[in-house]
């Protein structure tokens, strides 16, 4: 018995070679899973309740893959709709899905599986001690809970398999674990337990595990002993140092990892190259756990942010760049005080200096190298409770980000502004507030399934 999954990408609207989805259709698949879902950019998406990536590529990806299911009519499942999986994203998929297919005259099946939660039920769930931190965790009560604008659980393999057994075509899935959604059909066809969450997890990002993950399509045939991954692309090789790896992507422990309802263990996994282009991997174990639990992500509202960019290319101001940028936060916060009345608890001002420490902030460890960059952009970040006091703040520190000396014995300085106005407001800014596991007494609890014929 083998389970013969495709994965065209490892996100929908991450693009897939045509001839790498057509040669994998060849293969017979007996699924097609995508994810959709994506906190690589931050919580926003989760805060707002909207995706990330274009419309219109994923629209015409999702349009490919419809009519690659109806040549071989086989579901199609997609999971974490809409880079976040709220309710609102499984809904905007469904628009699109069922405008396509009404283009297409299919007639299908469509599932939708809904996974947020709301504020009410889940500080419930806190009174009755079914909420557990995970490290890290900020602490929480039921009023920071109140504030959370989407919350969502990550599902397991349950709701989709359920989805399955009643005949779904298109299943589209709110929040689910990456894994869930590759596991489900082998796993509910008997499939060997580790070997379907050892082979989700590697296939999971489509080509990612392989010579060339633009290609994007992976092959994944799971049976009673094992697995066996082969990328779709012509030029693309897996390799067990390839395929191993994968087990480090987004990962803790490279021999752990949890999912709903028990953790992949693949401390005894063998890998093995039967060809060029094939890795066969056996030996991994499911460990099931009790209680069922699942993930919890949430995000809240943290008040609005202006930004503000310079470009600095005088040598004395690069060479202490650090020295200047503590000055101009110094002298700034004073005149903030002293012209709006705001303390500094009232706004926030970061600022990052690209080149130095842009991407790190405070956690940089590695400094400018001997003999220094030849420019330093300076990026301003305000954040306040209101878009118009954070971008008043941004209007104040302007002319101290264009002229401030290093010392009252120096001239003026004049850097650059790369573009007119200097501030650019963001609107709303995010935070994560949730990383903790519910339990569950079923599965499927809190998960709502609603399937229609279109």
């Amino acid at each position: 018995m083998t389970v013969r999954v495709l994965v065209p990408s490892g996100v929908l609207g991450l693009g897939f070679e045509a001839q790498a989805l057509h040669t994998g259709l060849s293969a017979k698949p007996d699924i097609i899973c995508i994810d959709g879902g994506s906190t690589d950019s931050g919580p926003f998406y989760l805060g707002e309740g909207v995706s990330k990536y274009s419309e219109a590529v994923c629209r015409a990806e999702w349009a490919t893959l419809l009519e690659a299911r109806a040549e071989l009519n086989i579901p199609l499942v997609i999971g974490s709709c809409g880079t976040c999986g709220t309710d609102g994203m499984v809904d905007w998929m469904y628009r699109m899905t069922t405008e396509l297919v009404a283009e297409r005259n299919q007639s299908v099946s469509i599932a939708r599986i809904y996974s947020e939660r709301s504020p009410e039920a889940v500080a419930a769930a806190q009174r009755e001690d079914r909420l557990r931190p995970l490290e890290p965790a900020p602490p929480i009560d039921a009023e920071g809970i109140g504030r959370f604008s989407h919350i969502v659980s990550l599902a397991g393999v349950e709701p989709l398999q359920q989805a399955l057994r009643d005949g779904a075509d298109i299943i589209l899935a709110g929040r689910t674990t990456d894994t869930a959604v590759i596991a489900a059909l082998p796993l509910m066809r008997g499939a060997h337990p580790g070997a379907c969450w050892h082979g989700a997890k590697i296939a999971e990002c489509g080509a990612f595990c392989s010579s060339h993950p633009a290609a994007g399509v992976i092959l994944l045939e799971v049976d009673d002993t094992g697995f066996t991954v082969e990328p779709m692309g012509q030029q693309a090789v897996c390799t067990p140092d390839s395929v191993s790896a994968h087990m480090l992507y987004e990962n803790a422990d490279p021999f752990i990892l949890h999912e709903p309802g028990g953790y992949l263990d693949v401390t005894g996994a063998v890998y093995s190259a039967p060809d060029a282009r094939r890795v066969r991997v056996e030996g991994s174990r499911w460990v099931p756990t009790s209680p069922y639990t699942v993930k919890l992500e949430a995000a809240r509202r943290v008040g609005y942010q202006t930004s503000l960019l310079a470009v600095i290319r005088e040598p004395e101001y690069v060479a202490q760049v650090e020295v200047w940028a503590d000055k101009l936060v110094r002298v700034c916060g004073d005149r903030v005080a002293a012209a709006l009345g705001l303390e500094r608890a009232a706004y926030h001002l970061d600022l990052r200096l690209i080149g130095v420490d842009a991407a790190l902030g405070d956690w940089e460890r590695e400094r400018m190298p001997s003999g220094g960059p030849t420019e330093v952009g300076v990026l301003v970040l305000i954040t306040a409770d209101t878009q118009e006091m954070a971008t008043e703040i941004a209007r104040l520190v302007n002319p101290y980000l264009l002229h401030l000396a290093l010392n009252d014995a120096q001239p003026m300085p004049t850097f650059a502004f790369p573009y007119s106005p200097a501030h650019s407001e963001r609107g709303p800014v995010y935070e994560f507030g949730l990383n903790h596991t519910l339990t569950l007494d079923d599965p499927l609890d809190g998960f709502r399934i609603r399937q229609d014929r279109v």
